[in-house]
């Protein structure tokens, strides 16, 4: 059962980075004991409350993003603000801490981890997106979300000007950012 445990898990998380929740692993059968004890034996590894990396997969630097995401347990957070702009590759932020959006009625008891910034939205299905599998808000959502934010000027410029590039904003929406948020 143990070889076929790992593959199950395996294939759950091979398509996150190597990461993957209880309740996924509970989803397809597999006892919450049996993750205490592929932990103990060093096969997978705890990181927060219900979440679960896979120690033999390689670690990308998108893993952290995954974590972040499965962390609020019950919901899946969205990658937003700064974070947003660093997962698209359009901007020189670096955040200090993964930025989470989630919904605004989402409650919890625990604390979340300080590499976490959480933000409070109700994201309408127009303002996801995902980029490597992982879900984020459109570049669109986060660059307005940075500029409430006070992130500065020439950041935002960048990142208009980038998404431009890149596709990922149309000439129009990055001209009406430009307006609305650049005009002063």
């Amino acid at each position: 059962m143990a070889g076929t445990t790992y593959t199950f898990l395996f294939e759950l998380a091979a398509d996150q980075f190597g990461y993957f929740t209880a309740a996924q692993a509970r989803e397809r059968g597999i006892a919450p004991n049996t993750l205490v004890m592929m932990a103990r034996r060093n096969t997978l590894e705890r990181l927060s409350h219900g979440v679960y990396r896979l120690v033999l997969f390689p670690i990308s630097p998108l893993g952290q993003y995954v974590e972040a995401t499965f962390w609020p347990g019950g919901t899946r957070g969205v990658i937003s603000h700064q974070s947003a702009l660093a997962l698209y590759g359009v901007s020189d932020v670096s955040p200090a801490r993964v930025h989470l959006c989630v919904p605004r009625g989402y409650r919890t008891h625990r604390r979340p981890p300080k590499h976490l910034q959480l933000h409070r939205a109700d994201l309408a299905p127009a303002e996801l997106d995902l980029v490597e599998g992982i879900p984020v808000t459109t570049l669109e959502r986060a660059i307005v979300d940075c500029a409430r934010a006070h992130l500065g000027r020439e950041l935002i410029e960048q990142a208009i000007e980038e998404g431009r590039q890149l596709g990922r904003l149309s000439r129009r929406i990055a001209e009406k950012l430009s307006t609305q948020l650049l005009a002063a």
